[in-house]
């Protein structure tokens, strides 16, 4: 089974513009990135896969593999199946640009699932971990998930789900962490297909996939490292740095 990374990395965000090229230490976000997603020994190859000539020749010029996306994209799925579509893979793994403490573990558990009983019927898997704070809860910034008692996705949310009407349930709400495995196919399938209703409505990718009756299923782990969002993101990573 050959499994692909790939990294989508755009040079504009919204709350914290530049981010993927700001300085963490010596080196950017996005190649410390990129060196921790090889450095997991999980993967043949590995990609970024940019819309940005600034962050293009940051990976190159750092002996890096890189794919300037040919087109715009409104998500991170979009950009990499359009890579995708050119690369020989079965799995493919989504990595987020702005993790540049990704560690093996959770992406292990992630791509175990593809070796499970139920593998077959699995188009893709993702990420989450619990969410234990309710200012964490409420915030529409934290994509929330829920599942069935297999682990499957039922439904994602920037509200809370399930709403809290039995305080006493005792109910685990888990945050869902944008890092996917799919297989080839399911990520190409979703390219082609339109955004979806509730994908526009929520604005979560992952919506196109259940719509479309795509199973994903989901693993529970511990964060995956720091996402660097906003320039205090970025000061408080500072501190984790270990330079080589």
């Amino acid at each position: 089974m050959k499994v692909v990374a790939l990294i989508p990395a755009r040079y504009d965000a919204t709350r914290f513009p530049g981010k993927l090229m700001a300085k963490l230490g010596s080196k950017s976000v996005i190649l410390r990135t990129y060196e921790a997603v090889i450095k997991t020994g999980l993967f043949q190859e590995v990609y970024v896969v940019t819309d940005s000539d600034i962050i293009y020749n940051e990976i190159i010029g750092n002996n890096g593999q890189a794919i300037k996306s040919q087109k715009e994209h409104e998500c991170g799925s979009d950009r990499i199946a359009e890579a995708a579509e050119q690369i020989e893979a079965d799995i493919i793994v989504n990595v987020q640009g702005d993790e540049p403490f990704t560690k093996k573990e959770p992406l292990e558990k992630l791509l175990a699932v593809f070796e499970g009983p139920d593998v077959a019927s699995i188009d893709l898997a993702s990420l989450m971990q619990v969410l234990n704070k309710v200012n964490q809860i409420e915030d529409p910034n934290y994509v929330k998930v829920v599942v069935d008692n297999d682990d499957n996705a039922l439904f994602f949310s920037r509200s809370p789900i399930p709403y809290p009407r039995n305080k006493a349930a005792n109910t685990k709400y888990y945050e869902h962490i944008g890092v996917y495995a799919f297989r080839k196919q399911a990520l190409i399938d979703f390219y082609h297909t339109p955004m979806t209703i509730l994908e526009d409505t929520e604005k979560i990718e992952c919506l196109r996939y259940l719509e479309t009756g795509k199973k994903i299923k989901m693993v529970e782990t511990e964060y995956m490292g720091i996402e660097i969002d906003t320039p205090e993101d970025l000061e408080n990573a500072k501190t984790f740095i270990e330079e080589d």
